[in-house]
């Protein structure tokens, strides 16, 4: 039986993103429809999506990436999803490799995508980030987003998973601000991730974590050969490990402050 392609739902949760997501909106122009949920942008996002004639926007206050992520996927109304983030691009080469998977007998039910990293316009060939991969193409009606996880959320697939030959374009780094305040914010969530599940804090991965994060992906992942641009993202990634760490202490002192003053 010939296979014939369905139609696509692009989904993707913004904050703040201009910059950034007027590329992304362009790049999946191809699909049939394009749902943004939007976290109450305060830079002109929201203005610039309502305003676009290919985007539905909602508006929903952001908790975490798993709420929101799976919030914008309750609103698809087609079965095959392109969830991207604001600032992932998709190439004209992509775009037609996604229409020849998003069939009615495809083989998988998802698919990961590999990423070429940006730094600015340059692009970020190691420091760590050579060989991630991501599902972005997938069916609804087989997936679903781990509710155990709240940063870098995770996808349950029911069914096999195939791996597309084309990368996304991820335009990961505007400027040093951005990404500092990306990677502190992204060390709070995996902190509340950490004490949801009753993790202790210790002293020793407040010191060895960020000093192994940093060793790790600037030395053994050879982020020295990205020279100046490998060692800004490999020291702000440590950096979010270190405030994932402060974190989870300041949760953990909290939550012992609270307990002694509910004592009678």
């Amino acid at each position: 039986m010939p296979s014939t392609t369905e139609k696509i739902t692009a989904l993707i949760i913004t904050y703040n993103e201009m910059g950034y997501i007027e590329k992304c909106i362009e790049s999946v122009s191809f699909a049939d429809e394009i749902i943004v949920v939007d976290s109450y942008s305060t830079d002109g996002t929201y203005q610039y999506l309502l305003n676009h004639p290919k985007v539905k926007v909602i508006q929903n206050p952001f908790v975490n990436y798993t709420a929101q992520k799976s919030f914008a996927l309750q609103q698809a109304t087609n079965d095959w999803i392109l969830f991207l983030d604001a600032d992932e691009v998709v190439s004209e080469t992509l775009q037609e490799e996604i229409k020849t998977k998003a069939v009615s007998n495809s083989e998988h039910s998802a698919y990961w995508f590999y990423r070429t990293f940006m730094f600015q316009n340059q692009r970020l060939r190691f420091s760590g980030w050579q060989t991630d991969k991501n599902y972005r193409l997938f069916r609804k009606s087989k997936a679903r987003f781990c509710d155990k996880k709240i940063v870098h959320e995770t996808l349950v697939v029911n069914g096999t998973s195939g791996i597309l030959r084309e990368k996304l374009v991820h335009f990961c780094y505007k400027n040093y601000t951005d990404y500092k305040l990306k990677m502190l914010k992204y060390g709070r969530l995996k902190a509340k991730e950490a004490f949801y599940k009753e993790k202790k804090f210790y002293y020793l991965p407040l010191i060895y974590k960020p000093s192994w994060n940093f060793f790790h992906n600037f030395f053994l992942r050879l982020g020295f050969l990205d020279g100046k641009k490998g060692i800004t993202i490999c020291y702000l990634n440590a950096l979010g490990d270190f405030e994932r760490y402060r974190e989870l202490k300041r949760l953990w002192k909290k939550n012992e402050l609270a307990h002694y003053l509910a004592m009678p």
